[in-house]
């Protein structure tokens, strides 16, 4: 299977590439993303012949069905990397809370968030294709929180990699910084930035299309790609779990096959949602996708309005920082699946100049085929965390805001899967004012400690012993010192 650009083809890039070129080097023309071609229809009875397959299993096959320009014994490798979750088996169980609703973890992988489902594969993959072709290539990632620790885990010590990792400064919980500023791979470099999100990203961009930064670091010989959900080699696995969500149900005899369900993802960069927009169009049966964000409530506006507007708006820090994004990049996927590429060239180009565009009332009633969207506040996730701690299920604040989609979007009697994007030791002052019903002012290690305690539940090895590491990064610099700090990581 072939890719192809979302702002449509410059003349200089190729028209169609493969899959690995995809992944290799993820920035389009124009500053476009890749995409398939065209999405793999899976036979009708693909889910009940996989209900009771492994994760491993079906992730095989739905990537065989993409037709990927990868070996299976270095496809089999990197699925193999699930065997390192708390239930190889199983990496991401599906447990119901309601009688109607069920949560689906995502958080069980070495660095217990959902961005372990796709990076252990996705780094691995991508190593072994940068060795077998004897490239060294720098990997670039920006982070809310989550996509970087689990990019420097996947890529720690890899041959022919380095890892240029930015997280906006204070922008993150002690834990997430602590996965990151703590790590000893030698090929890593992790650099926190005065800003936020939107600035690290925005500043993995303009490198990935910097023809001058490309060129200093082919003076290297190094190429240049991305871990963040920009590539789509991030995207193609997050389309996996949204058939295991499924499949799951079936398994438990909650639904019937056919019967639809509906989705909710907490979203902040669209990335977890796009993946279940995919699954939705390769036969699984969802009725709808409902997103639920936070204060930045900009998706919110996005689906309901047709409208996208940032001008003079100020990134809101929340208890859930995940989603404290107001430029989303994966909403051009979908634009470009269901407008085109001249029209997403047209609305994210206005975007890009203006921090502004409006689709038309026909394209946003398109758009609402497919999504709903609600957002809620700090407040309301503190109730819900307390909420559900009292029935013995403690979630994380990302987690919480898809209650209100829950309680508020469905228009139907169907069975619901929920997505819980990070454990609640990632969170865990969020989550001990919640509980505790006060407002004071925890560090992660205490907050931890009390909330094994009352509620009785383990902290995993990986998050206890981050208090004993070794700071090892200390770089904390302005925008635009980036460039400069990363060419000095790579010459040495």
């Amino acid at each position: 299977m072939n890719f192809i650009e979302t702002r449509g083809n410059d003349g200089i890039k190729a028209k169609e590439v493969s899959f690995s070129e995809a992944i290799l080097s993820p920035s389009a023309s124009f500053g476009g993303l890749y995409v398939p071609k065209e999405l793999p229809k899976l036979e009708d009875n693909f889910l009940q012949n996989h209900i009771n397959s492994s994760y491993k299993e079906v992730a095989y096959d739905i990537l065989k069905a993409f037709e990927i320009d990868i070996d299976e014994s270095e496809i089999n490798k990197a699925l193999d990397l699930y065997d390192n979750f708390d239930d190889a088996s199983n990496p991401c169980p599906v447990v119901k809370i309601e009688d109607d609703l069920f949560v689906h973890e995502q958080y069980h992988g070495p660095t217990r968030a959902f961005k372990d489902m796709a990076l252990q594969p996705f780094g691995s993959i991508l190593s072994s294709i940068a060795k077998k072709k004897n490239e060294k290539y720098l990997i670039l990632a920006a982070t809310s929180g989550d996509t970087g620790p689990a990019a420097l885990n996947t890529f720690k010590n890899k041959e022919n990699i380095q890892v240029a990792c930015l997280y906006p400064s204070g922008g993150t919980s002690d834990v997430q910084r602590l996965q990151m500023v703590c790590e000893d791979g030698k090929n890593l470099k992790v650099i926190g930035i005065k800003g936020n999100f939107d600035d690290a990203q925005t500043a993995l961009k303009n490198l990935l299309a910097s023809s001058s930064f490309k060129d200093e670091l082919e003076k290297d010989g190094i190429k240049l790609s991305a871990a963040n959900s920009v590539n789509f080699g991030r995207i193609i696995f997050q389309i996996i779990y949204h058939f295991w969500s499924y499949i799951q149900l079936l398994k438990q005899n909650e639904i019937t096959f056919g019967e639809k369900i509906y989705l909710i993802v907490p979203s902040g960069n669209f990335g977890n949602v796009l993946g279940g927009f995919y699954a939705l169009n390769m036969g699984v049966p969802i009725e709808k996708l409902l997103v639920a964000s936070n204060q930045n409530n900009i998706l919110t506006e996005w689906i309901n309005t047709g409208v996208y507007d940032i001008r003079g708006k100020e990134l809101k820090l929340t208890k859930s920082p995940a989603m404290d994004i107001l430029k989303s990049s994966n909403i051009e996927r979908v634009i470009f699946s269901l407008y085109g590429d001249k029209r997403t060239k047209e609305l994210l180009d206005s975007l890009n100049e203006n921090s502004y565009f409006k689709m038309t009332e026909e394209e946003t009633k398109k758009l609402q085929e497919y999504f709903s969207a609600i957002n809620s506040d700090d407040e309301y996730g503190v109730k819900i965390i307390k909420k559900y701690a009292d029935k013995n299920y403690i979630m994380d604040p990302h987690t919480a805001t898809c209650i209100k989609a829950y309680d508020n979007l469905k228009e139907k009697n169907l069975k619901t899967v929920m997505y819980s994007t990070a454990e609640w030791t990632k969170f865990s002052p969020t989550v001990l004012n919640a509980i505790s019903q006060n407002n004071e002012k925890y560090d992660d290690k205490t907050a931890l400690e009390n909330i094994s305690k009352i509620c009785n539940v383990e902290i995993p090895n990986s998050i206890s012993q981050l208090f004993n590491s070794t700071i090892l990064h200390n770089d904390i610099v302005n925008k635009e010192e980036i460039e400069s700090k990363i060419i000095q990581f790579i010459s040495k």
